[in-house]
């Protein structure tokens, strides 16, 4: 499996070769392993960044057992969330699918109070799991969703770009969460034969029609 992460406070992409079994990079005392992250994606590669790691083990020490998971990881092309879901980038987790209504509403509680994950979902929204995820930068679009991306970004946004640009026949020739000139161009020909400004960019418009036409393509 490779596993891509992008390391916040270095600024760059780091790529693992690892099987299932192995813990996922950045992860404390294995408490997370490449399968259980990947979840029920399929795909041969995986993404997520050191801010979600981190995360991650702080909830785990608070937590002080196990944890489930039941979804985090997936492709956009595979479906199963919002269009624009934090699972796609690798920044989120729905685990306690197994736990009592109980042992939930504990998890719940720790998790947000610790402080570290940006959104916990209200557990009316979600009465058979725990969502969590610490997604990051500022969403393009008012209604929240994925940030801004042009040429020089770098991160697991850009590896979701390039996922669904790749799904809907825009080939931006690897996944690599890095956006040069190739996903730039593949981006540039996207806006261009659906009819929106040609910029460049991957602001609120790009992302809204991209995300909707790769959401579960596969």
């Amino acid at each position: 499996m490779t596993v891509l992460i992008f390391n916040r406070a270095a600024n760059r992409m780091e790529r693992y070769i690892l099987g299932l079994a192995s813990a996922m990079p950045y992860n404390e005392n294995r408490t997370l392993t490449v399968d259980e992250f990947r979840a029920r994606s399929r795909g041969s590669i995986i993404w997520t960044d050191t801010g979600t790691m981190a995360a991650w083990n702080t909830t785990r020490r608070a937590w002080g057992r196990p944890i489930d998971v039941g979804s985090a990881f997936r492709r956009i092309w595979e479906g199963g969330h919002a269009n624009q879901s934090q699972h796609y980038a690798g920044t989120s987790f729905d685990v306690g699918q197994r736990m009592s209504a109980a042992e939930r509403q504990a998890l719940h509680r720790t998790a947000a109070a610790t402080g570290v994950w940006t959104f916990v979902e209200p557990m009316a929204l979600t009465p058979t799991w725990v969502h969590f995820d610490r997604r990051f930068g500022v969403a393009a679009c008012p209604a929240g969703g994925f940030p801004l991306v042009r040429q020089g970004s770098l991160g697991n946004y850009v590896c979701t770009l390039q996922d669904a640009l790749n799904a809907v026949g825009f080939n931006t020739g690897t996944i690599d969460g890095m956006f040069g000139p190739n996903t730039r161009e593949a981006v540039l020909r996207y806006q261009r034969s659906r009819g929106l400004s040609a910029d460049g960019i991957v602001g609120c418009n790009t992302w809204s029609r991209l995300t909707a036409e790769a959401n579960g393509r596969g």
